[in-house]
């Protein structure tokens, strides 16, 4: 592995910084560039320095995470209202889950 951080000539070998994202992300990573009216871009200024984001690309992924997130879970609750009921949800049932739920964070 090279430990040049750019394209060197004669290095056919990529570069570390390119490897380590594409390690984390599973591909390179892409840029977009927002356009933003200023209240909304003073929105995000302030989101990044009180919230310990260390900058706006930061803080939008982590948006663009908790949307995935979000729509991911609307998705099971919607198969779930689809689905047939197996099983009465009664006290014992719940009883039954938090057991299992502490077993499997104990374990």
């Amino acid at each position: 592995m090279s430990l040049s951080v750019g394209d060197a000539p004669g290095n056919d070998e990529p570069p570390v910084l390119a490897e380590i994202c594409q390690r984390a992300y599973g591909a390179f990573v892409s840029t977009m560039n927002i356009s933003l009216p200023e209240t909304l871009k003073s929105f995000v200024d302030r989101q990044v320095a009180t919230r310990g984001y260390g900058t706006s690309s930061e803080y939008v992924r982590e948006l663009i995470r908790r949307d995935r997130d979000r729509q991911r879970l609307r998705g099971l609750l919607l198969d779930g209202a689809d689905s047939p009921p197996t099983a009465v949800a009664d006290r014992a049932w719940f009883e039954r889950l938090r057991a299992r739920a502490h077993r499997q964070t104990t374990a």
